[in-house]
């Protein structure tokens, strides 16, 4: 019977993990958020018999916002003066759109399925210098294409891409296009007029007035008829058209001199071919945009280099304070007389004050509530990502699902920061309350107010909307507060944390510490390692959030945040050991500032990236690149100091519940 019962309890097992693993398998094949394939038809097909009833003839390319690398300010689609349309309605953006700056509208470009285009106009826009109206948006134009602002056109949901040869005979797909480009005063052509030799005047900017677009399709077998979209790509071109009116797409480029003054009138064209495409399927129409990214391969060796040395480092910690703290353990509970403990020293002859209140007890209790409040919604969302529903293909998902489980985890936060103010003997229940309520939400929300301010002066689409500012003070104020007072009256109703060992009345005088167990050496070395298994992903999240590519290795940012976590963990443990066995009992303070230190290198990693890696120019950019960097870097100290303080606690408690002390 015993044999059977293990057999079966190993089907089973083997069968969990089968399940687990097919589960897995389909969340890298397909997108989870419930975004349906788009079946196309050709025009005069839709409902015939056989044929899907909702099957679409005409394609409509949407515009989103425009942005640059040499700039933090993105603008909308109309901002530029392009051709537009105005009787549609625009698709409603979600929260973490609006807060990313997205602005998502129909445009002039459609076309039907399978029917070939061939310079066909959209629209003509026509300058008179002596006009400011006019001047005004020609100089908007120039400022676009001098600091290389990009377009961002969206198919079935899908980004149209500008595929072109990189080094090493490999192709990046960019899923944005620049609006023109300038050559310099000195003949050097800057950003896209390196493509084309006819690029070549002095003091000339060169708009990008056509396109060829290329809808690639695939029909799906065994199914209900109909076609589907798996890419889109384009090629940006330049004409100067020998009659606006009837374009022909031949001549020179479209150019303008930068001291032009008179009439100007620029044609916009496109062109539309479809190729059908029988190795791409629906499931996997991302990747080769996904592939195409600089620095994958590298991203994917240098973490797994990462990872392997924090595996390491962690083993090794892991394994000293194992060793160590048994043999500590066993030293003092062999202890029989008054006269060996008195010979004895270490972290035993503090019990009696290690469980004081620390100072400033009240602030501590609130970071570690807000602290709380953020770990758990970073690991909710994260484990989100890595099943696929906020995929890229999921717009705006990742912000929306972070803003979200912000404001419905006020419970946990005024839970932690209630019942740890209650055990460190504080009284001023309503102070605490409200802190947690509006200290650290209130920093961050009045630095997203002044980046805000900044923006509505620049006249960017980044600025938040008047409504949608309201409904985050809403969600804050009548859903988050109220949680967080619930969450507080629960955490001070409970009776208080029980420690192992009693505290003494009179507090023990710390001996003089050596230069590696004071305070300020062991914060400063704290952080390294925690820092050291996050900075390579830090590059590509930045890179992702400045400049402007997508950001889809969840899975192993996941990873990366558990390790980060253990390490945190780890590293403070032991150096709160140290700390302990040179009788400084102030561990409380320590061990978040530890841990917390962190952020203090990702503020000087931020800074390093903004001088060395980006282009960007203007004080107003500037001023936004550091006040939202100020604002990461404190999500992440009150991320990681929580870890750090929360592992301590548990160590303290731990290593005082299982000696005898007298």
């Amino acid at each position: 019977r015993r044999e059977k019962r293990k057999m079966c309890s190993l089907h089973r097992a083997r069968g969990s993990v089968l399940v687990i693993f097919l589960l897995l398998h389909s969340a890298t094949s397909f997108y989870l958020p419930g975004l349906a394939p788009v079946s196309f038809c050709e025009p005069g097909q839709t409902g015939k018999e056989n044929e899907v009833p909702d099957c679409k003839s005409t394609i409509e390319i949407f515009v989103n916002r425009l942005d640059s690398v040499e700039s933090v300010l993105p603008y909308e689609y109309t901002a530029f003066d392009f051709c537009a349309i105005d009787s549609e309605k625009r698709p409603s953006e979600n929260l973490g759109q609006v807060l990313f700056g997205e602005r998502i509208e129909p445009s002039p470009y459609k076309f039907e399925f399978k029917k070939k285009v061939d310079c066909k106009p959209v629209c003509t826009k026509s300058y008179n210098t002596n006009k400011p109206e006019d001047k005004a948006h020609l100089d908007f134009l120039k400022k676009g294409m001098l600091l290389n602002y990009q377009h961002h056109w969206i198919v079935d949901n899908m980004p149209v891409t500008w595929c072109y040869d990189v080094e090493d005979g490999q192709k990046f797909c960019n899923p944005g296009f620049p609006i023109g480009c300038y050559v310099t005063e000195a003949g050097r052509p800057k950003d896209a007029c390196v493509v084309n030799s006819d690029f070549k005047d002095k003091d000339t900017f060169y708009v990008f007035n056509h396109v060829d677009i290329t809808i690639h399709y695939h029909v799906v077998e065994n199914e209900a008829a109909g076609a589907r979209l798996v890419a889109a790509k384009m090629e940006p071109k330049s004409y100067k058209h020998t009659k606006v009116e009837a374009p022909d797409c031949a001549g020179g480029p479209m150019y303008l001199n930068n001291k032009f003054s008179g009439e100007l009138k620029i044609g916009y064209t496109y062109s539309v071919q479809f190729v059908e495409d029988t190795h791409i399927r629906w499931a996997s129409r991302w990747d080769y945009i996904l592939e195409s990214m600089p620095h994958t391969n590298i991203q994917w060796f240098s973490i797994m280099n990462s990872l392997v040395i924090v595996l390491f480092l962690s083993g090794m910690v892991a394994m000293i304070m194992l060793r160590t703290l048994h043999k500590d353990i066993a030293r003092y509970n062999q202890m029989d007389s008054v006269e060996d403990a008195q010979e004895e020293f270490g972290w035993k002859l503090v019990h009696g004050d290690v469980f004081r209140p620390p100072r400033k007890g009240m602030l501590l209790s609130v970071f570690l509530g807000s602290g709380t409040q953020i770990f758990i919604m970073m690991f909710v969302t994260l484990f989100f990502a890595c099943l696929g529903f906020l995929s890229p293909a999921n717009r705006g998902a990742l912000m929306t699902c972070a803003v979200v489980l912000w404001v419905l985890l006020g419970t946990p936060a005024g839970y932690v920061a209630a019942r740890f103010y209650k055990s460190f003997g504080g009284e001023k229940w309503k102070t605490n309350v409200l802190l947690t309520c509006f200290l650290c939400p209130g920093v961050v929300f009045a630095d997203f107010f002044v980046m805000n301010l900044i923006l509505w002066g620049e006249g960017s689409s980044a600025a938040m909307p008047f409504g949608t500012l309201v409904a985050i003070l809403a969600l804050w104020f009548c859903i988050s507060v109220p949680l967080t007072f619930i969450g507080a009256y629960f955490g001070f109703k409970k009776t208080g944390i029980e420690h192992p060992v009693r505290t003494n009345q009179i507090p023990r005088q710390i001996p003089e510490q050596s230069f590696y167990t004071r305070s300020l050496p062991g914060i400063v070395m704290g952080g390294i390692l925690p820092f050291g298994c996050i900075f390579i992903q830090l590059f590509f999240i930045l890179n992702s959030i400045w400049s402007h590519q997508m950001y889809y290795m969840f899975g192993f940012l996941f990873l990366v945040f558990i390790i980060l976590v253990i390490t945190c963990s780890e590293a403070t443990i032991l150096l709160c050991y140290f700390h302990l066995c040179a009788e400084d009992y102030h561990w409380q303070w320590r061990s978040f500032l530890t841990s917390g230190f962190t952020a203090v290198y990702f503020l000087v990693y931020a800074i390093h990236y903004f001088f060395s890696k980006l282009q960007i120019t203007g004080l107003a950019s500037t001023i936004l690149y550091f006040g939202y960097t100020m604002i990461m870097a404190l999500i992440f100290f009150l991320f990681t100091g929580t870890i750090g303080f929360f592992a301590c606690f548990w160590f303290v408690t731990k290593i005082y519940s299982v000696v005898k002390v007298d």
